[in-house]
């Protein structure tokens, strides 16, 4: 079993700090480090302003259900005018600052390797954000160990995490596309859409992106039928109220990077 394998690659390490996303790829890697290492393994998860609060509330409740010592960072990277601009390059500029941070928490901590939960299949994607990582010494027991998604989903169903079957998500600012500036009000009705959305449609998989103040809903393409029995007008209404100037509904559902393109 892939989870042998795992397990294995944290058997030689005296000490590991887990970058712990709220998803289930970091969430079987805190699991197997601290099925491994017990005490010496710590979580952490960075609080910072394109992190949705649904995540942080996930990391929190997967450390419970593992055991492991979870700590919280908090930083705003909207002081980051490389990440602000939000070129193809913002996770790069993203990751290099969580980066600086997991590393200072280590060496304070003193603690010797740091990993995250890149998985096999990330690599096929334009994922700048993994390059920074790497260039940082930051390591990916998923990759090293061969597991891809369904491997990670599957291992993590038999251990019993909860978020084994968690769609996956990625932080707020990728709802804007490349060329438009991130800022504190754009992610806040973006989050607030997105709850909205769920709570109206019933669906797990939601995007809505923010596309110069106009709001285009995606909709995991396996629960697209959920639209049909939904109150677009109360929906578009509550869009609206927190600031979009207009709704869609995109109806080729959701598809990771769709709107990883330069736009004016």
């Amino acid at each position: 079993m892939k989870l042998d394998s795992l397990n294995d690659w944290f058997s030689d390490k005296k000490s590991v700090l887990v970058a712990l996303s709220g998803g289930v790829d970091s969430a079987l890697v805190a699991y197997s480090a601290y099925y491994t290492l017990g005490e010496s393994a710590v979580a952490v998860t960075a609080d910072y302003k394109t992190l949705a609060q649904e995540e942080l509330e996930s990391a929190k409740k997967i450390c419970q259900e593992i055991g492991i010592t979870h700590l919280i960072i908090s930083y705003d990277e909207l002081e980051n005018p490389d990440f602000v601009k939000n070129d193809q390059n913002r996770c790069f500029h993203c990751r290099s600052e969580l980066a600086d941070h997991l590393i200072r928490l280590a060496r304070e901590k003193n603690i010797e390797t740091i990993v995250d939960g890149t998985n096999l299949d990330d690599l096929g994607d334009y994922r700048p954000g993994i390059v920074a990582l790497q260039n940082n010494g930051i390591r990916s027991p998923l990759v090293e160990s061969g597991l891809t998604k369904k491997e990670v989903r599957d291992a993590a169903k038999s251990v019993g995490l909860s978020v084994f079957d968690r769609p996956s998500n990625s932080c707020l600012a990728s709802r804007i596309p490349w060329g438009q500036r991130v800022t504190a009000e754009r992610l806040a009705r973006i989050e607030m859409g997105e709850i909205f959305v769920k709570q109206q449609i019933g669906a797990r998989q939601i995007r809505v992106r923010d596309i110069n103040g106009a709001a285009k809903i995606e909709i995991g393409t396996d629960e697209l039928h959920l639209i049909q029995n939904a109150n677009l007008e109360e929906l578009t209404s509550k869009l609206k109220s927190i600031g979009f100037e207009s709704v869609t509904i995109d109806e080729t559902g959701y598809r990771p990077g769709k709107i990883n393109v330069i736009a004016d």
